[in-house]
C-alpha cells in the first residue's frame, strides 16, 4: 500500500496548501490587522509561484522537471523562512531593510509625524504566533516537509 498520492493528486495537494497559506497570510494581515515585515512578504513569493507550478504540474504530471522546479521553490522557501526564524530568535543579524532604526535619528517633531504613518515592522518581532510558534517557523517546517515528500514522490515514481 502506497502512503503517498500519485503525482497528479500531489500537485493538487500542493496547490491547495499554497492557496491556503496565501489566504491565511492575507487573513492575518487584513482581517486580524497584523502588519507583515519584509521577510513575511518575501515568504509569500514561493507559495504564489507554487500555485502556478502546481497548476502546470497537474496538467503535465509526467514531466519530472516540473516537480524538480517545485522542489527548488520550496527549498528556497525553507531558506527564507529559516532565516526569518533565525532573526526572530537572534541566531542571525537582521537585514538593514528589516531593522527599524529610523527612530534613533528622528527629532520629536519627526517622531510625532511618523506616528501617523505606517512605520515598517521589524523582522525580529514575531507579532503573530500560533501556540507560541511564529509563522516563520511554521513556514520553515511546512516547506521542509513539502521538499521531503516531493523528493520521495520523485524518487518513488522513478523506481
Amino acid at each position: 500500500m502506497n502512503l503517498f498520492p500519485n503525482r497528479k493528486n500531489f500537485y493538487l495537494i500542493i496547490f491547495l496548501i499554497s492557496v491556503t497559506s496565501i489566504l491565511f497570510a492575507l487573513y492575518v494581515e487584513f482581517v486580524l490587522e497584523f502588519r507583515p515585515c519584509k521577510l513575511c512578504i518575501y515568504q509569500r513569493i514561493p507559495y504564489l509561484t507554487a500555485i502556478f507550478i502546481s497548476f502546470i504540474g497537474f496538467n503535465y504530471y509526467k514531466n519530472d522537471n516540473i516537480l524538480i522546479i517545485l522542489i527548488i521553490i520550496f527549498i528556497l522557501s525553507a531558506i527564507i523562512s529559516g532565516y526569518h526564524f533565525g532573526i526572530e530568535n537572534s541566531f542571525f543579524d537582521e537585514l538593514s531593510s528589516c531593522a527599524n532604526n529610523s527612530l534613533d535619528q528622528l527629532n520629536k517633531k519627526e517622531l510625532l509625524e511618523s506616528l501617523g504613518k505606517n512605520m515598517p515592522v521589524n523582522c525580529k518581532d514575531a507579532t503573530f504566533q500560533i501556540l507560541g510558534v511564529s509563522l516563520a517557523a511554521i513556514n520553515a517546517i511546512l516547506s521542509i516537509l513539502i521538499v521531503i515528500i516531493s523528493v520521495r514522490t520523485l524518487s518513488y515514481e522513478e523506481n
